[in-house]
């Protein structure tokens, strides 16, 4: 909304308003107001959820302090997304695809994950949604994503035939024949120009519109299995205070990056990276992202106030994959969303193993004290449970567990960043 106040402002002659064009400003307002609204609203959504008795229900797993985050206010991913989506709407740019898709995934995600935690709370235990349905959700905000991508003429990318001239002073953009192009590419690492088409997987079936075609049905199917993956490895990820809040801002910085460099025609050509016009609208999404997290952690942090709920966490997880496939990083994702895949790895592991062995001797054994593997750190070590992998004995605090993890992350999200320069 502000962004057209102030671009008829700068029409009417107003060259203050001219600052507004710049999508560092924006983004910075944009983090500036997530921020402030995440702390300043904060304190009266936790008060209103503690009046309306949406506590937390916890289970007995043994785990240290467990019983006194019994009836902590949850639910608190409201605060999240309001945070998001008010800079969004007042500071970003509304027709473009981009933002919008944003917004639609925003929108859609926190009422799957609100519809969920009401369901936990009405039946007073924690079975609420169920699995299906979650799925079927992100299923649908994943085919919505993928095919607006793959029929939506405002989403193209630019070739990499452009060059620049660089010197020490300044980065001069060269003439070039480059144009804007449709097609089903994405960023991969450790080769010369970065960049995969779908279709190469499916020349093989005949003409080359249908190889086009089926690329694309491919790349949709691809959008599907990341949304959904990263949403249950977020949601998984939540589960000790501060840890998926830290662990998905750290994620939204390097996404940041990546957006911020791959909207600059300048940059994305001096770097050698995919230029996708239009994209620079994320950017102030992604700024309004960080700063909301960075809000919600003032209330989030050991011992924590209010927990997100999967209102927060299957949002977050969308959100980041979402995000990364509009810039062409999704392949990316298991690398720089490390911790949320290997949490989602650790519960398959554990449940896999346990049928497999109780199948086999009749009674299961598990691979981690506990799973998701945070639970693992935290837990402490029972001789008597057969347990493959019972250390360490003695139960880390789940504060040292979450800035460990965040620890973990800032180097994945380092290593992702070097992998693109691997050639």
């Amino acid at each position: 909304m502000l962004y057209y106040l102030f671009s008829e402002l700068e029409l009417a002659g107003e060259t203050f308003a001219r600052l507004f064009g710049y999508v560092t400003v924006r983004a910075s307002v944009s983090f500036i107001i997530a921020l402030l609204c995440a702390t300043v609203i904060g304190r009266r959504i936790i008060d209103r959820l503690q009046m309306a008795q949406m506590g937390e229900i916890v289970r007995n797993l043994g785990l240290e302090g467990q019983t006194k985050k019994q009836g902590t206010p949850t639910m608190g991913g409201i605060i999240i997304i309001i945070s998001i989506l008010l800079p969004a709407l007042l500071i970003g740019k509304l027709s473009n695809i981009y933002m919008l898709l944003m917004v639609i995934a925003t929108i859609w995600l926190g009422a799957l994950g609100f519809a969920d935690d009401y369901l936990k709370i009405k039946r007073h235990n924690k079975d609420g949604m169920a699995g299906k349905y979650k799925i079927v959700g992100q299923v649908g905000i994943g085919l919505i994503v993928g095919l607006t991508m793959t029929f939506s003429p405002d989403i193209t990318i630019r070739d990499d035939s452009m060059a620049v001239k660089a010197t020490s002073t300044e980065v001069t953009e060269n003439v070039s024949v480059s144009s804007d192009i449709k097609a089903a590419q994405t960023t991969i690492p450790f080769v010369k120009n970065n960049n995969l088409d779908y279709t190469w997987f499916t020349k093989w079936m005949g003409s080359e519109k249908t190889a086009r075609t089926a690329g694309w049905v491919l790349f949709v199917i691809v959008v599907i299995c990341a949304v959904t993956a990263t949403s249950n490895g977020a949601n998984l990820t939540d589960g000790i205070d501060g840890l998926a809040t830290g662990v998905s801002a750290i994620i939204g910085v390097a996404l940041l990056l990546m957006a911020y460099l791959g909207s600059s025609i300048i940059y994305a050509s001096y770097l050698n990276i995919m230029y996708i016009p239009g994209s620079e609208e994320l950017v102030v999404y992604m700024a309004a992202f960080i700063g909301a997290l960075i809000g919600f952690l003032w209330y989030n942090a050991f011992p924590a106030q209010v927990f997100m709920g999967d209102t927060g966490s299957l949002t977050l997880g969308g959100i980041i994959a979402v995000f990364a496939i509009l810039i062409r990083k999704e392949l990316l994702l298991p690398l720089l969303c490390g911790i949320f895949f290997i949490e989602d790895i650790s519960v398959m592991i554990q449940t896999l193993w346990f049928k497999m062995t109780k199948k086999r001797t009749g009674t299961g054994q598990r691979v981690f004290k506990m799973a998701p593997i945070h639970h693992h750190f935290q837990k402490e070590a029972d001789p008597s449970a057969n347990v493959l992998w019972n250390k360490p004995a003695n139960g880390m605090h789940e504060a040292k567990i979450t800035i460990r993890f965040w620890i973990i992350s800032i180097l994945l999200a380092a290593l992702t960043f070097i992998t693109l320069k691997i050639r």
